[in-house]
């Protein structure tokens, strides 16, 4: 039996959406007969606590936990649950507003210096108090049962750092999973950095990659950026092309009961764009008020509140509902009630945007229900071109998104809503049995079915600048 180390900071009950990458696989690979175990952290707090997730994870498969904190950020997460018991005491808005007045400025100064000391401090990331921790689980695992690969997953760049040091002292063969474009884009983490400390980490990185024995990306294009920006540390009949995807099967499509077209968006919304959206469905209100008064848009997730205020200012509160974050069951409820799913982007500011496809986008096509993409050109666009999907409208564009609006409302109406689903033998090619498949290629170091081409794709507009010699010692 072929042993596996699989190191992860995030894992069940962890329910944030770079778990179910990890949890996806170790389930696929116990199927196929490996023997899985898995160190991840134990954080300070939980980004989405989900107990019953850890029920989805294989009995036989051994979870080792490591302390993922040290004393600040505990403090810290201590701090926010007490901010949030006080905030969820308060009955009404006028009873928060004294607590932002006054003083409001030299907080917001505050927090910023805070943000910078950590910038500094933590690094690669947040997670660096993990990697000591994490290291010697990783070694007491293989004195005990030593593995025949290790795989790290990139929810964050700790895990990497704990892979290369337990292969230096065990001479285990690691591969390294990218679940985003950490170093080549940027988080307001890394903006904080200074320079030499993103010099050091873009140094490291090179490192990395020249020693993995494989490495494995979501999308072409991102291959392409790390190909250029660490150019010689990678070989291109290592590199492997793993889009994030979903456990069959397809849901099938049924319609739900309902008088009004209820469309839903899960997750996190922050870095999200909607302006435009917003200034849709105000248009769709003023054009075709009875359209408008059929349709309704569920938001349910993190940070919805400036979403909120921005509906109710701009009166749309009829046609615009918002919750906060829950459950991944009562997700998967609310998603089969929903007549379609709403996909977003990232905004042009981002760094990188254009290689974005969020997580929960393939939990929407397993879902089996027809997808409103409202999208800059980026990879979530070009995954729902690939499935056939008619219902896309460019995010700068507010007439585009009506007229996406207005078909669905027709399909609703006409009771033809199955026209607009996804293409099911398309949605396939993301199904984790698909996926597992690539991953086993690359553990077991046999070169893909579909070799990656550098060269073939071209660098996105926004990240240009890692092609300049001086970006790999910090320039941004």
């Amino acid at each position: 039996m072929k042993k596996i180390l699989m190191v992860a900071r995030f894992f069940p009950p962890e329910g944030s959406a770079t778990s179910f990458r990890t949890l996806r696989f170790v389930r696929q690979l116990s199927k196929l007969g490996w023997n899985v175990t898995v160190v991840t952290a134990t954080p300070s707090q939980y980004e989405r606590h989900d107990a019953k997730l850890v029920t989805t994870v294989p009995s036989q498969v051994r979870v080792i936990r490591a302390k993922g904190y040290d004393l600040w950020q505990w403090f810290q997460s201590w701090r926010f649950r007490r901010i949030e018991q006080q905030s969820a005491g308060r009955q009404s808005d006028a009873a928060r507003k004294p607590a932002v007045q006054g003083g409001g400025s030299l907080r917001a100064w505050a927090r910023e210096m805070v943000r910078r000391v950590e910038a500094w401090w933590y690094q690669p990331d947040v997670d660096m108090p993990w990697i000591r921790p994490g290291v010697k689980a990783c070694l007491d695992v293989c004195a005990d049962q030593r593995p025949t690969i290790i795989w790290a997953n990139a929810g964050r760049l700790a895990a990497f750092r704990v892979v290369r040091e337990v292969s230096k002292h065990t001479g285990v063969p690691y591969v390294l999973d990218f679940d985003d474009a950490w170093t080549v884009t940027s988080n307001d983490h890394d903006r904080r950095r200074p320079r030499a400390a993103t010099g050091r980490i873009r140094r490291d990185m090179y490192e990395l990659l020249k020693g993995a024995h494989a490495v494995v990306f979501r999308y072409e294009s991102e291959a392409e950026c790390f190909w250029r920006a660490y150019r010689g540390a990678l070989q291109a009949s290592r590199v492997y092309i793993i889009p994030n995807g979903f456990e069959a099967p397809i849901d099938r499509f049924e319609a739900p009961a309902g008088e009004r077209c209820t469309v839903l968006y899960s997750g996190t919304l922050p870095d999200y764009r909607y302006d435009t959206l917003l200034s849709a469905l105000g248009m769709l209100k003023e054009q075709d008020p009875e359209g408008a008064k059929q349709l309704l848009l569920r938001f349910v997730g993190e940070g919805m509140e400036p979403l909120a205020a921005e509906v109710n200012a701009r009166g749309l509160s009829a046609m615009v509902e918002t919750s906060g974050p829950t459950s991944f069951d009562e997700v998967s409820r609310l998603q089969r009630e929903a007549h379609a799913l709403l996909a977003l982007g990232r905004p042009a500011t981002m760094k990188g945007y254009e290689l974005f496809a969020g997580a929960k986008l393939f939990g929407y096509l397993k879902g089996g229900r027809p997808i409103i993409g409202v999208l800059p050109p980026d990879e979530t666009k070009q995954a729902l071109i690939r499935v056939g999907v008619r219902t896309i409208a460019d995010v700068d564009s507010v007439p585009e998104i009506v007229a996406v609006l207005q078909m669905l409302l027709a399909k609703w109406s006409a009771r033809d809503l199955e026209s607009l689903v996804p293409d099911r033998k398309a949605c396939e090619a993301y199904s984790s049995e698909r996926q597992t498949e690539i991953l086993v290629r690359a553990l077991e170091g046999v070169p893909p079915e579909k070799p990656f081409v550098p060269g073939a794709q071209p660098i996105p507009p926004s990240l240009r600048e890692i092609e300049d010699p001086k970006w790999l010692e910090g320039g941004r």
